[in-house]
């Protein structure tokens, strides 16, 4: 399955350059999955969970754990751009089915990259007040002609702006590493006990905090770029879980620590505040800084890997082959890149964003709960190739619940809150 290719782009054609390595991918991985999101989003979970947000960020990786394992068995499967498509393909063999998810994936993350270019902009007007068109067109053409430039190109400069990502949050526990001197003496009162009030603030601070480890699907669109693919995707996709669950939970350890959650819930920057409140206003500045530099690593990674789902979907003769075409020097596809760099252009500009962007969360879900669901039936059906990582078949089924789960209390508490 995974040397088939179209006959329009076959033979001679130049392909994707396979120049991903194991710690590229890696970091890759954690700059789709840690993005300008956890920023603001420990007080929004906050204002639900209360003390128990650790509990709920630790519930939340769990919630995400399963699938990261499904994703892994099946990229090592089957290596291919535009891999949620192919993996219900091969599950289902409906073509109709298999487009309509990768049509899915590609829209969400043209809506994910044009809501950062807006955001970004929106900061962009604390230091200079350029006409939003402008700022809009001007970056969103940067960051595409950036992923037309070259896959090595784009993803050192994601790898640059990822480590400061994490630099920047290490530099939050360094600085209120204070305050988990007071653990041993706060753990009861972070523990839940069995009382169901306290367990439905913390499951709907796990469904918040749930969207902070979305992203991590995002690296099996750039399969036939990274380095002995069948070993190191599955291991990067899980080693990127891990580092970012250490980091979301000692965050969140560290601000329900340091802050008091009132102050944690009402503010839109709380690790910037958690931050001021330890080592000053200065030093504040800097994350703020460092979050910028994460909404555009956001938006160049969205890009990337929308053009490689449809550039996977052609080269699957689901989308015209031109689509698949790579250009002989940049060995990157380069009419699909310009295609979603206009798209996030377009949507950038005109559309209601807020709305989408909640659409698009939960077109994320149901594409975990459609591959989670593919895996256990491709288990079913077929033994793995010899020496790929492999899951038990209860993992897919429990990824399958989590995801549909997720969705169902999600849709619950919009009902129930009148969104």
């Amino acid at each position: 399955m995974d040397n088939r290719v179209p006959a329009a782009v076959a033979g001679d054609a130049p392909a994707l350059k396979r120049s991903i390595s194991m710690s590229m991918i890696v970091l890759y991985g954690l700059g789709t999955t840690i993005g300008a999101g956890i920023y603001v989003l420990i007080g929004k979970v906050a204002a639900v969970a209360g003390l128990y947000m650790p509990v709920a960020f630790i519930i939340a990786s769990i919630l995400a754990v399963f699938t990261v394992f499904s994703f892994a068995e099946l990229a090592a499967r089957f290596p291919l751009s535009a891999g949620e498509a192919v993996y219900l393909h091969e599950a289902f063999g409906i073509q109709w089915l298999s487009l309509g998810i990768g049509l899915s994936v590609m829209f969400a993350g043209l809506i994910s990259a044009a809501a950062i270019s807006r955001g970004f902009v929106g900061y962009l007007h604390e230091f200079a007040l350029i006409p939003e068109p402008v700022a809009v067109i001007a970056l969103v053409a940067s960051l595409g002609a950036l992923a037309a430039w070259g896959i090595t190109e784009s993803i050192t400069v994601a790898v640059f702006a990822t480590l400061l990502e994490i630099g920047g949050l290490v530099f939050v526990l360094w600085a209120s590493r204070g305050s988990f001197a007071a653990l041993p003496d706060q753990l009861p009162a972070l523990l839940p006990s069995f009382q169901m009030a306290e367990w439905s603030g913390i499951l709907a601070g796990a469904i918040l905090a749930f969207y902070a480890f979305i992203g991590f699907e995002d690296m099996v669109n750039v399969a036939e770029e990274v380095t002995d693919v069948r070993r190191n995707l599955p291991r990067a996709m899980i080693l990127t879980l891990t580092i970012t669950s250490i980091l979301y939970i000692g965050l969140a350890l560290a601000a329900t620590l340091g802050l008091p959650i009132a102050e944690l819930a009402s503010s839109d920057a709380p690790l910037a505040l958690l931050v001021e409140r330890h080592a000053g206003a200065s030093a504040a500045q800097v994350i703020s800084a460092i979050a910028l530099v994460a909404v555009l690593n956001g938006a160049l990674i969205q890009i990337v890997m929308a053009a490689r789902v449809v550039y996977g979907l052609a080269m699957q003769q689901w989308l015209p082959a031109c689509l698949a075409s790579i250009h002989p020097y940049f060995r990157t596809p380069l009419l699909a890149t310009a295609l979603t760099t206009g798209c996030v252009m377009v949507f950038a500009l005109w559309l209601p964003l807020a709305t989408l962007a909640e659409v698009t969360s939960f077109l994320t879900l149901f594409v975990f709960a459609a591959v989670n669901f593919s895996l256990f039936r491709i288990q079913r059906r077929s033994r793995a190739p010899e020496g790929i990582m492999t899951v038990p078949a209860w993992v897919p089924v429990a990824g399958f619940v989590a995801s549909v789960g997720v969705i169902i209390l999600r849709g619950a508490d919009m009902a129930f809150s009148g969104q």
